[in-house]
């Protein structure tokens, strides 16, 4: 489980509060780097990283999107499938407000308050997925069940391929 060498964070708070075993890994933050760098730093498939994102409706209403680190977010798709008029990414100061968590170590675990969870349904898919720990720099390895146990996230199916860079 956790160790003393990793940063406690709301995020590894609520993972040990319901007891999720988790590997912490630590290592260079790059500003704008992506999980296209976490996923070099880790020596782990950039489609195992996986990205929380702060989307809001027309309403100003915010939810969360956990999708593949290779992948992007159809917000069009996932306004038809939530049945919203609109959807799009927040602002980071206002993403910042909602979860309580600096952009770029945004968690889905401990947000500063409880927020709708959608999550890229083939995410459980995977054996193993890379999600950030509370902290820019901070990834924690957990398996897909402990996540939907604990976030009983809402699939949705909105992937789309990331352009190349």
């Amino acid at each position: 489980m956790s160790a003393d060498k990793f940063p406690v964070t709301l995020a590894t708070r609520e993972l040990d509060k319901h007891k999720i075993a988790w590997r912490g890994h630590v290592f260079r933050y790059e500003e704008k780097g992506g999980t296209r760098h976490s996923s070099q730093e880790l020596g782990v498939p950039e489609h195992a990283v996986i990205k929380t994102l702060i989307f809001e409706d027309e309403a100003k209403s915010p939810l969360v999107v956990l999708m593949h680190g290779d992948k992007t977010v159809s917000a069009k798709e996932l306004a038809r499938q939530l049945g919203k008029k609109k959807i799009e990414p927040c602002d980071p100061a206002v993403a910042e407000r909602h979860t309580g968590y600096q952009v770029g170590g945004t968690s889905p675990f401990g947000l500063r308050k409880p927020l709708p969870i959608h999550a890229e349904a083939s995410i459980f898919d995977l054996e193993v997925l890379h999600i950030n720990g509370g902290k820019r720099g901070f990834l924690v390895s957990i398996t897909p069940a402990d996540l939907e146990r604990v976030l009983t996230p809402n699939r949705v199916t909105v992937a789309n391929e990331k352009a190349s860079r």
